[in-house]
């Protein structure tokens, strides 16, 4: 296996976290019913994101909490949501590629999960 190089690897990934997320029993339901997310058109926005993380490409200029804010307010979100993103981004990460930016990218998604799970699964917020 390779390490994650390019955006098209970023795509590969996020395809395949999100064929995983959409199906799974405990976060799914957040794409589905929840938000209805449409990933023809939200695909490019987050590979935007993580290129932006992994390979520095400054091509994210959204607000990933403003709009994580928004779906809480319609379903708040739990620890164990969080915990099973990570799960799932990790395990297709591990599926894919070996590599520094593969491991950093598990880093990544770790961090992103603990920081939301602070913000969002918190009762004070």
């Amino acid at each position: 296996m390779r390490d994650i190089e390019t955006r098209i690897d970023i795509e590969k990934l996020m395809t395949a976290f999100y064929d995983k997320a959409f199906a799974d029993d405990v976060i799914g339901y957040y794409f589905t019913e929840v938000t209805h997310l449409n990933l023809e058109k939200h695909l490019p926005v987050i590979v935007n994101f993580w290129e932006t993380i992994l390979l520095k490409s400054n091509n994210y200029h959204n607000n990933a909490m403003e709009a994580h804010r928004h779906i809480h307010s319609l379903s708040p979100f739990r620890a164990e949501h969080f915990q099973r993103w990570v799960k799932i981004f990790t395990e297709t990460t591990d599926e894919l590629f070996r590599g520094d930016v593969a491991e950093n990218a598990k880093l990544k998604a770790t961090s992103v999960g603990s920081a939301m799970t602070l913000i969002f699964a918190n009762p004070n917020t």
